[in-house]
């Protein structure tokens, strides 16, 4: 059965549009809330009567409103039952098949294996502000290796206020985070060159590493943080490099506090161990909390040298594939070779309206955090109704909950999961050295409906899965 948006609901998510012509604008408006996610698709949508009356407008005008929908494939009108919200190609068109695989025709699949959320709204509007910006780069040649200076310059005021002071010529732009954290290994490290890492921990920044000959030395991260004591032996080695995510760390939420801060800057400044700080979740607290000073900070002061890896992809919207690498003065040339090895600089439109949001950011991460935070405690709920003998640790920001299983099946239960249309990530997967078969990240950034339905299928699946020795996890690459 569709859910029905209310007229009054439409009206709150359309806000104040753009009334010339006022049909226009309420089409627009429409479609930016179905295409982030706002009206989910199949919802129907009210009436052009209730909405005329809602929106202080004709009934003309929203009879157009909802023809243009149809029009531009926002909208489905059928007869007798009423106009329906949908995305141009049908919702299939926004998966990616190397990561949700699906049949011909099956649009079904709920893709719980990236953890990224759907824009929120102002992406739209910071996009046309870039397009709008354009025209007075296109006599240039397009290529800005370091980023556009006005967006260095934007980058460069959040590190400063924070408390590390940055100037713009020590920011590079870059096309994702990860491809700052590749830009960061190609310039510090060389073939046989240690490098600690957390376990569990995303992986796809670490296996950079390892591509390029590096050996990894892992630290476990726990319910409790980061084992402190394993971290100072591995830093009597002295390895070349530590990869830390201290901020929402990837996939346990847990946030390094200012005391641990202190005890790992300090030890990573006296091993004359680089540190490579992945900062990508920094935006996302979800309780308010005052967020603690940047580890780089801590490092710095402490006499280390540390490059400070950020994104916006997770605060803002996956498909914003934009990141940066803050790094040392002394850093910059070296970074530089490096970065021009890989590409020459990320897509300008892209750097135009991440200028554009962080012109004044906190009402869009206010409507994020919200928004992520709701998702958060309804998933959290579900699951304790639903699978009650899961331990879940409600984390303080981030996008995901790491489950406990009570038994070490959780590779095979999300191969079933995936058999009916779910696709979550187990625990083995964040730890390619071994471990966690009992661990299953599950992101909360889809919207509350899809997280029920997720969560009614890991519970079908889990009911039905057995003890499955030597399984292996799926080999689908994690973007998130």
């Amino acid at each position: 059965m569709s859910v029905q948006l209310s007229a009054a609901r439409a009206a709150s998510l359309v806000g104040d549009f753009d009334r010339r012509p006022a049909y226009a604008g309420l089409a627009g408006a429409l479609a930016v809330a179905i295409g982030d996610g706002r009206i989910p698709f199949g919802t129907r949508l009210p009436s052009e009567r209730d909405l005329a009356l809602a929106l202080d407008v004709s009934r003309t005008t929203a009879t157009r409103a909802y023809a243009d929908l149809v029009d531009r494939g926002y909208a489905e009108a059928r007869r007798g039952s009423g106009t329906y919200a949908r995305v141009p190609g049908g919702r299939a068109h926004t998966l990616d098949r190397a990561l949700v695989p699906r049949s011909a025709g099956d649009d079904t699949a709920i893709d719980l294996n990236c953890a990224a959320s759907s824009a929120p709204p102002g992406l739209a509007e910071a996009y046309a502000a870039a397009v709008e910006a354009l025209p007075a780069y296109l006599s240039g040649h397009g290529y800005f290796p370091a980023g556009l200076p006005a967006l260095q310059a934007r980058i460069a005021a959040t590190f400063t206020e924070r408390g590390l002071p940055t100037t713009p010529e020590q920011v590079m732009v870059t096309s994702g985070a990860l491809a700052a954290a590749a830009v960061a290994g190609r310039a510090a490290l060389r073939p046989g060159d240690r490098v600690v890492v957390e376990t569990p921990g995303y992986p796809n920044a670490p296996q950079s590493f390892s591509g390029a000959g590096a050996r990894l030395a892992p630290v476990p991260v726990d319910d409790q943080g980061w084992d402190l004591d394993l971290l100072r032996s591995r830093l009597r080695t002295r390895p070349r490099a530590a990869y830390l995510v201290p901020d929402f760390h990837n996939p346990t939420g847990r946030l390094m506090g200012d005391a641990e801060r202190e005890a790992v800057g300090g030890a990573l400044a006296r091993a004359g161990t680089l540190a490579i700080i992945d900062e990508t979740m920094q935006q996302l607290s979800l309780e308010g909390q005052r967020m603690p000073r940047p580890l780089a900070a801590v490092v710095e002061e402490a006499g280390g040298e540390a490059l400070t890896v950020g994104g916006a992809s997770k605060a803002f919207w996956g498909g914003l594939r934009i990141g940066w690498l803050r790094a040392p003065a002394a850093w910059v040339d070296e970074l530089t070779r490096a970065r021009l090895t890989l590409d020459l600089g990320a897509p300008v439109v892209e750097q135009l309206a991440l200028t554009h949001l962080l012109d004044d950011p906190a009402p869009l991460l206010a409507w994020q955090r919200a928004r992520l935070r709701d998702q958060r405690d309804a998933l959290a709920a579900m699951l304790a109704e639903r699978l009650p003998d899961w331990r879940v640790r409600l984390p303080g920001g981030g996008l995901a909950l790491w489950c406990a299983l009570p038994r070490p099946d959780a590779v095979p239960l999300a191969a079933e999961a995936e058999r009916r249309g779910v696709v979550v990530t187990p625990g083995p997967v964040f730890a390619p050295e071994g471990g966690y078969a009992g661990r299953l990240r599950i992101p909360f950034t889809r919207p509350a409906a899809e997280l029920a339905t997720a969560v009614d299928v890991l519970a079908e699946a889990w009911s039905v899965t057995g003890d499955a020795a030597g399984a292996k996890p799926s080999g689908r690459p994690l973007v998130a």
